[in-house]
């Protein structure tokens, strides 16, 4: 397992945690960062990035990235 932001622009991986305080995880529950959903690197800037999520297209700041195990 590692996070989200180790990823490469252009890979696909499948989600296996979402770490983080209650709310945290709600929040990114509702964005579709469930674990089991397919997720795809589009770019990353500076550790921010834009990912493909249940073919929907969100931005998320690296602190939130680094919750996110895949």
């Amino acid at each position: 397992m590692m996070p989200l932001t180790m990823m490469r622009a252009g890979e696909e991986n499948t989600i296996k945690k979402v770490g983080g305080k209650e709310e945290v995880r709600k929040f990114l529950e509702n964005l579709g960062f469930v674990a089991g959903s397919a997720v795809t690197v589009v770019s990353d800037t500076g550790g921010n990035l834009i990912v493909n999520v249940k073919d929907s297209r969100v931005a998320i700041g690296k602190d939130m990235a680094n919750k996110i195990m895949v």
